[in-house]
């Protein structure tokens, strides 16, 4: 998978297309999911482009993946589910079912959210 500048978060992260933000720092923006599977969806995204987690851990800085690691906190803090809890998921290429080719974290929670996935036997 490469990095396509048209995707709709690098159209975000341009101010092309609207987005109700949670939270923001200088390397990192976190805004609510249009199609929440939960009480409480949001993804976070770092600003600089990358395709993914390998592509994020490989060409960023310390300090950026120290920032985007903090954001994912400091979102559920703010979303009220830090003590409740909460899924961190990132889905990576194909198998992975990634549809936007920036790496973003979903963090859901907000109920019960059951097993990760179903089983296959």
């Amino acid at each position: 998978m490469f990095y396509d500048n048209s995707n709709i978060f690098a159209k975000i992260l341009r101010g092309e297309v609207p987005c109700r933000v949670v939270d923001e720092d200088d390397h990192t923006l976190s805004f609510e999911d249009i199609n929440p599977q939960a009480p409480v969806h949001v993804l976070v995204i770092p600003k600089k482009s990358y395709v993914d987690w390998t592509d994020f851990t490989k060409r960023a800085s310390t300090e950026e993946i120290v920032k985007f690691t903090k954001a994912i906190s400091r979102v559920a803090k703010k979303k009220n589910i830090s003590k409740t809890g909460y899924r961190v998921i990132s889905n990576i290429g194909l198998d992975g079912n990634q549809e936007v080719p920036h790496l973003h974290m979903h963090i859901i929670g907000g109920r019960l959210l059951g097993p990760l996935l179903e089983s296959k036997e």
